[in-house]
């Protein structure tokens, strides 16, 4: 099935219910739909051709929602970017994936063909010819493009296919938020770029209304989620700690179903007084870019088993292998692998990291965990050293490159240190020159690096530990710091 006709099947189920609210702004389901074919077409008219790469960088909004899937009816394949990145890596993205075009806000400037801004997506989404648009694609083709971090060199380009998004939605739907009901309301509280977004097809096919927070501030979160009646919102742990602490919390009257979270692991004293303010409404996603959002889904019954990812989607199978690609003995630690239709299609233009990724069928995902007795997730560890931090992937060898590039630095080891709030808070151990300086060195890499990925502190050691091949050794660093109580934030 197309996504267009879900989105034309909507408009003609529920007409002139709102759709889709930000500050006081609505349109309704009938008027998403003519938005997004008059904007389809006006990128066609354009001189785009479907299968097209086009980035997209928008704050949260009306606008994003109506640009990605005016380029979903177009058959043009939407590569996402982040604010919260740099312009390195939006210069990386839509260099490698060849993208022709930019609809975004004015904020950053890229040599591209084209180029549309807010005020473009307006004059189109009023002026674009209003006939239906419905460039129909394979559905094993290109429908949006994400991006890995670096573990290895640069990120890699992931495609991602109207079958997996198609699988995504049926897993929202059966599994993680089964009970949408027309005229409930989804608050979009963190980056639609993120995992946000992924909410507001099953919302929109079920006759949901979508509200969109600008910004997420949690004052305003618990007054909007009161005011506008939420009956479901996705959040990463990090946000949680912060709502928790508002003091209208206590006596805000509420009516979230479920109050999702994914993106890194919940303290269990955390999702504790979760429960206790919200009521039993938890329910986490584990997933990667390379399987968007479900893998595996810890329902709200199955809390007390804080400290695991939850049991298989409906429609995904997971085993835990060893080195040889052999499945191990139930509770014995291994790779996670995942399998079912939510899986990319491969890489974008690199063939070798496909085969080695998706082989025997299976996508190994570079995490370590075990399965229990019961089919329960538990992530032991990263394989390829990926850290957590409020939600945002980190991976350690960016943040050491460019540390490595700064004046004195000889060595950098950045690992991450346990934090109720961030889940793994970025730090950083260097060594080098005995004119080093953590403060110092923390402020040189503001610009440098996206804000989330900057440490929240650096030590100056006069060597880092190392393995008789001369490897740095992440976990001995890591622990050392935990050992010594040291790793506390200089700020």
């Amino acid at each position: 099935m197309q996504i267009g006709e879900m989105i034309r099947r909507a408009a003609r189920l529920y007409g002139d219910a709102p759709a889709v609210s930000c500050e006081g702004r609505t349109l309704s389901f009938r008027e998403f739909d003519a938005a997004t074919d008059r904007v389809g077409n006006a990128l066609l008219a354009k001189g785009l051709r479907p299968g097209d790469r086009v980035g997209v960088l928008l704050p949260n909004g009306i606008e994003v929602l109506v640009a990605y899937y005016a380029l979903a009816k177009s058959g043009l394949v939407r590569v996402g970017l982040n604010s919260r990145e740099t312009m390195r890596e939006h210069t990386h993205k839509m260099s490698d994936s060849g993208a022709r075009a930019l609809i975004g806000d004015g904020s950053i400037s890229l040599d591209v063909e084209m180029s549309f801004g807010l005020e473009d997506l307006a004059r189109m989404a009023r002026d674009g010819a209003s006939t239906p648009c419905a460039v129909d694609r394979e559905m094993d083709a290109p429908l949006r493009m994400g991006y890995t971090g670096g573990t290895t060199g640069k990120s890699k380009g992931v495609i991602l296919t109207t079958r997996g998004e198609v699988a995504e939605i049926a897993n929202y739907l059966v599994d993680y938020v089964p009970d949408i009901r027309k005229g409930d309301t989804m608050l979009h509280a963190s980056p639609i770029a993120h995992a946000s977004g992924s909410f507001f097809l099953p919302h929109l096919v079920r006759g949901a209304r979508s509200v969109i927070m600008p910004k997420f501030d949690p004052g305003k979160f618990v007054e909007l989620a009161e005011r506008e009646q939420a009956t479901t919102t996705f959040a990463v742990p990090t946000m949680i700690v912060t709502i928790l602490e508002q003091p209208g919390l206590a006596k805000a009257k509420l009516k979230l179903r479920r109050l999702c979270y994914g993106a890194a692991p919940i303290a269990p004293a955390v999702a504790e007084r979760a429960q206790a303010a919200f009521g039993k409404v938890l329910a986490q996603t584990y997933g990667q870019t390379e399987a968007p959002m479900t893998i595996t889904c810890l329902q709200p019954e199955d809390h007390d088993r804080v400290g695991s990812a939850g049991r298989p989607y409906s429609f995904v199978e997971v085993r835990i292998v060893d080195e040889n690609d052999q499945p191990v003995p139930t509770g014995e630690a291994g790779e996670v692998c995942a399998r079912g239709e939510i899986v990319m299609k491969g890489y974008w233009n690199n063939p070798e990291a496909t085969a080695k990724t998706l082989r025997g069928g299976w996508l190994h995902t570079g995490d370590i965990g075990r399965l229990d007795a019961d089919g329960f997730l538990y992530l032991v560890d990263r394989k390829n050293d990926l850290l957590i931090s409020g939600g945002f992937n980190v991976y350690p060898r960016e943040v050491e490159d460019v540390l490595l590039g700064l004046p004195g630095v000889r060595e950098a080891a950045v690992v991450g240190l346990p934090d109720e709030k961030w889940g793994d808070r970025v730090h950083a151990v260097v060594a080098g020159s005995s004119e080093l300086d953590g403060k110092q060195l923390l402020e040189a890499l503001r610009g440098n690096i996206a804000d989330y990925k900057r440490p929240r502190g650096i030590d100056v050691w006069p060597e880092i530990p190392k393995s008789a091949a001369g490897k740095i050794l992440r976990r001995e660093v890591r622990d050392r710091l935990i050992a010594t109580s040291k790793g506390e934030a200089n700020k």
